[in-house]
């Protein structure tokens, strides 16, 4: 992988992470399309890079993060059904991970959730972060074990998994990215453990291609952060759905007449 490759990754997580489209699901693609050779390095590369869009969280939600230590528990409640369920089917997830195909039809299946997913939740009653209590943390945290197949989107399985448990679409967002935090810390850091375990290393070279693939990401996600909200507010999910579904279709179109897309 070069710079240049690096970046529209990068571009790619940075856009994607936190709008309900599935980020892993386009950077498969992307590197697909881009011919990006399968290596392990490669595959620890579209992990961790989520943590340079984390970080841009923290910074635009500063104040939240030294609130109270309510909120941390909040969080350690939803985080815990994606724990369990990624060290019990770890193995499983890599797997899928290098499928297009699973891509392709989980874009279209959660395409078509969010076609409707406005008129399922029309109303709320809770508008803020903090008046979520932690019954309603948890059941949030085993929407986003869904996420764990490629394709679906984290953010989009959380926020609707939100709706479902009456927050409106702008807190469910906004617990959706906190709780992105904790869960893209843990699964960076033990694909950079599983990494070193497996006898690999990391070069100078690609110690810096990681390094700028981060700061690309954590600069794009602030600005994708604030735009996704603010369209949300206004619009829904309906154009998002759509969106979805014809890039799913696209592929699956490409995959059944016979072209192969190369997987990382």
């Amino acid at each position: 992988m070069n710079f240049f490759q690096a970046f529209l990754l990068a571009l790619i997580e940075g856009i994607t992470e936190f709008l309900p489209v599935s980020s892993t699901g386009h950077m498969i693609i992307g590197s697909s399309l881009m011919g990006i050779q399968q290596d392990p390095f490669v595959k620890l590369f579209t992990v961790c890079i989520q943590f340079g869009a984390i970080l841009s969280v923290v910074v635009l939600y500063f104040k939240k993060f030294f609130k109270s230590v309510n909120f941390y528990l909040k969080l350690f409640v939803a985080f815990i059904p994606s724990a369990i369920f990624g060290l019990l089917f770890s193995a499983k997830i890599d797997a899928l991970l290098e499928s297009p195909f699973a891509v392709a039809v989980s874009l279209v299946i959660g395409g078509i959730i969010l076609l409707f997913v406005d008129k399922w939740f029309k109303t709320y009653t809770v508008d803020d972060e903090s008046d979520i209590d932690f019954i309603s943390a948890f059941k949030i945290g085993f929407f986003q074990c869904i996420a764990m197949i490629p394709g679906v989107s984290r953010s989009g399985a959380t926020i609707v998994g939100g709706m479902s448990q009456k927050l409106s679409r702008k807190a469910a967002a906004e617990f959706s990215f906190f709780l992105a935090v904790p869960t893209m810390f843990a699964a960076s850091g033990k694909k950079i453990l599983d990494f070193y375990q497996e006898g690999h290393t990391i070069s100078g070279e690609q110690f810096q291609v990681l390094l700028f693939g981060n700061v690309i990401a954590f600069i794009v996600a602030l600005l994708a952060i604030k735009s996704f909200i603010g369209y949300l507010n206004k619009n829904g999910f309906r154009m998002f759905g759509w969106y979805r579904i014809v890039v799913g279709a696209i592929i699956l179109i490409l995959l059944l007449s016979g072209y192969e897309l190369a997987i990382i």
